[in-house]
């Protein structure tokens, strides 16, 4: 059922032509529409407000999403390449296989969110936040985490070549099996994560980390030494 009044719209099912007669009129709050497969691109949606929406598969790229807030949304393989998201906060979200490339998302906020797969390749991320999120597999290559509080961050498998680590502190989640050529932990608290999998030729990048008495023995064992 459509609801309609000055500030939202929901329960519906809205194309291209139909957001853009919602927007024209001033409604800047969706909850629970469908936009599945629509393209969307290029469309101004700053300050705008979706929850529990639905973007499977559609394109939104080079859309205006700056302060924009997207609460309980799925869009799995959403597009959104080169899109302007800064500011903008993203909690409890889908994002699984999303596509950033080239996306502005200096201070953006994720928080809760899954984003297995999801691929941020070449994005302006100064000041970008994530918390309690699920990157498995991500492509997150030279991202800058320096000095930051990484909570609850599951890298397992990610991608994380050229990623700078220094003097960040970790507080749970996992580096299991992910990709850390050329990365740097210099000074990183690395004593609550998860860091199976580091490969003999990698110790070396954790030169001057933090690491616990298990994760050292690990590390140990890796060389075929026997720890007692």
């Amino acid at each position: 059922m459509e609801q309609l009044n000055t500030n939202a719209v929901s329960g519906v099912a809205l194309s291209r032509a139909e957001l853009e007669d919602y927007l024209a009129q001033g409604v800047r709050r969706f909850e629970s529409c469908t936009f599945d497969d629509e393209d969307l691109s290029r469309l101004d949606l700053r300050g705008c407000t979706f929850e529990r929406c639905t973007f499977a598969g559609a394109i939104l790229f080079a859309c205006k999403l700056a302060r924009s807030h997207w609460l309980r949304c799925r869009a799995g393989g959403v597009d959104l390449e080169s899109v302007d998201a800064v500011d903008a906060r993203f909690d409890g979200c889908d994002l699984n296989n999303a596509k950033w490339r080239r996306a502005k998302l200096a201070s953006a906020a994720f928080h809760g969110c899954k984003l297995t797969g999801a691929s941020f390749e070449e994005v302006a991320h100064l000041g970008i936040h994530f918390e309690e999120c699920l990157l498995v597999g991500a492509d997150m290559r030279g991202f800058s985490f320096k000095k930051a509080t990484l909570k609850e961050l599951d890298f397992s498998e990610a991608y994380l070549s050229g990623c700078d680590f220094r003097e960040a502190v970790f507080e749970g989640g996992s580096l299991r099996n992910a990709v850390l050529k050329l990365a740097k932990f210099q000074g990183a608290d690395l004593r609550t994560t998860n860091i199976e999998g580091v490969r003999l030729t990698e110790v070396g990048l954790f030169k001057g980390a933090v690491i616990s008495h298990a994760q050292a023995a690990a590390f140990l064992r890796e060389l075929d030494l026997v720890v007692i």
